[in-house]
């Protein structure tokens, strides 16, 4: 796990605040004017702000104390369908009565079970009350204590986990780390940008993308793919636009941080997006995504015959055998091999050759055109060797308009929103974070405490990113309304979820300064934020 770094070469601004959970920031104020709204009033707050170049500060927030009711317990659990993604959440919630039931054969093999009932609190478009009962044994003062009894519980055919209990989401004292990176376009004289690395289709550390860059600061920014049965690992499951270039397609629906390389005009935006090729005899086939595995929609949220759903639909992958999918340079070395067909372009759109089975390299400065299924056939008959085609991709707004990426326009994707027009306005049934049928995925996810990355924008026009470490007894986390009320608290006007859980990562100097979750360190990620001199 990465350290906290101290930053001792760096000028520091150090304030104790008496916390409050009413306490909420005035329209502009800066990150160290209120407290955060966490825990009970009264508690503890310091704050260490620095200046890491003209226009940007570092606001460093510890919060609170470790909670004397907090304990480690063993939660039974059934994995999340053998996903690799550490995020993917545990199927923990059932009926009372199912859970009852499981309380009651545990007791029989000794075990000190518990049926426990789990309310959420409500947000702007989900008010569920009762998400389901959970079934827990034993308390412990630390986790290796859990050990005994977790053997027992795999022993009597449960799954089951340990977890320590500040991560519930309820009532606690903490503690919690926060950082708040703060872009001032009154005084930025440097480059904020968004990052993919490489290329598309490759993970990379938040850390190496930011030293490869030379950047003053970083943090981790969108969703992507990780498991290769759901695409291309490092894809942007959503937006990406980087340097004007559409790269990733939106989730449609789905909020977008749009922002600009000298920080001004940063918004939180939602995007649709379509695209066409037209080719021989006027031939027309409307495309389904960018630069990703053609038949695989991470998030979901595509065209109308993908499966099951066009909407929203977080850590879900939708499906379509029939696609067709453009692909830039920036994609990788080789385009997704497999059945179909790929028609290769040059730089003027004419084709150079037609590819069955599909995948190969891309042509500097060109482009391909892969189909599978029964846009195959369509595919093939619009783009003979020779033919131009014409290759078209809109993002629109909400009220329909085309929105025309500058080269100095950067959009990275994420959801749920949290803060709309100075309110608190969270909306994960819009964005897709609740599933009909499955509570323990909200559960997860929105309900109980992780390490969060936020962005958004204040009343002056400054972006704001928010890491939050969790999964630790250091740092509990955010659930997802917390989340919001941290954003409101700091003054944002507008803001939403990027990544979190194990991807939430800052970075100063080309280094590590939060303590990313995951059990073997910083993780991989498909695209960052970075602040360039």
């Amino acid at each position: 796990m990465a350290r906290r770094l101290p930053l001792r070469s760096l000028a520091l601004a150090t304030a104790v605040v008496a916390g409050s959970a009413l306490l909420t920031a005035p329209a502009g104020a800066s990150p160290a004017a209120s407290a955060l709204p966490l825990g009970p009033a009264g508690l503890s707050e310091t704050r260490t702000t620095t200046t890491l170049q003209p226009g940007v500060t570092l606001t460093r927030i510890v919060r609170g104390t470790a909670d004397p009711n907090d304990a480690w317990t063993i939660e039974i659990s059934v994995p999340a369908g053998g996903n690799p993604d550490p995020d993917a959440p545990a199927a923990a919630l059932s009926s009372r009565q199912d859970a009852e039931q499981a309380a009651a054969d545990l007791d029989t093999d000794g075990l000190d079970a518990r049926a426990e009932r789990v309310t959420t609190p409500p947000t702007s478009d989900y008010a569920p009350g009762t998400l389901g009962w959970r079934v827990r044994v034993g308390r412990y003062a630390q986790s290796a204590d859990a050990s005994g009894d977790l053997a027992k519980v795999r022993a009597a055919g449960f799954g089951g986990s340990t977890l320590f209990t500040g991560w519930d989401g309820a009532s606690s004292s903490g503690p919690w780390h926060v950082d708040v990176l703060t872009v001032d376009p009154a005084a930025f004289r440097g480059r904020l940008v968004g990052s993919y690395g490489a290329d598309i289709e490759t993970r990379e550390s938040t850390s190496a993308t930011a030293r490869a860059a030379g950047a003053t600061a970083a943090t981790n920014a969108g969703f992507f793919v990780l498991d290769p049965n759901s695409g291309a690992p490092g894809d942007p499951a959503g937006l990406g636009v980087y340097g004007g270039r559409l790269l990733s397609e939106a989730t449609n629906g789905r909020p977008a941080f749009v922002f600009h390389a000298d920080g001004r005009r940063s918004a939180v935006t939602r995007l649709t997006w379509q695209g066409a090729v037209a080719g021989a005899g006027g031939q027309r086939l409307p495309l389904d995504g960018i630069d990703r595995v053609p038949g695989l929609i991470r998030n979901c949220g595509g065209t109308p015959d993908d499966q099951p759903t066009a909407h929203p639909l977080h850590d879900i992958t939708c499906t379509d055998p029939d696609e067709a999918v453009v692909f830039t340079p920036q994609y990788g070395a080789s385009t997704p091999p497999g059945d179909g067909v790929e028609a290769v372009l040059d730089r003027t759109g004419r084709v150079t050759a037609v590819r069955s089975p599909r995948g190969g390299a891309v042509l500097a400065g060109g482009s391909t055109v892969q189909a599978v299924g029964a846009d195959a056939a369509r595919l093939q008959a619009l783009a003979p060797v020779g033919t131009q085609l014409q290759v078209t991709s809109q993002l629109r707004s909400t009220d329909g308009n085309v929105v025309s990426p500058s080269p100095s326009t950067y959009v990275v994707n994420g959801g749920p929103e949290l803060v709309n027009g100075g309110r608190v306005h969270v909306t994960p049934q819009r964005d897709g974070m609740v599933h009909p049928g499955d509570p323990s995925s909200y559960y997860g996810f929105s309900h109980k405490r992780n390490p969060r990355t936020l962005v958004g924008v204040d009343a002056r026009g400054r972006t704001v990113i928010v890491t939050a470490d969790g999964r630790s007894t250091a740092s509990l986390g955010l659930s997802i309304t917390e989340a919001g009320a941290v954003a409101h608290a700091l003054g944002l006007r507008d803001a939403m979820n990027l990544d979190g859980g194990g991807s939430t990562t800052m970075v100063v100097g080309g280094q590590v300064i939060n303590a990313p979750s995951d059990a073997t360190g910083e993780r991989p990620v498909g695209d960052a934020l970075l602040v360039l001199p």
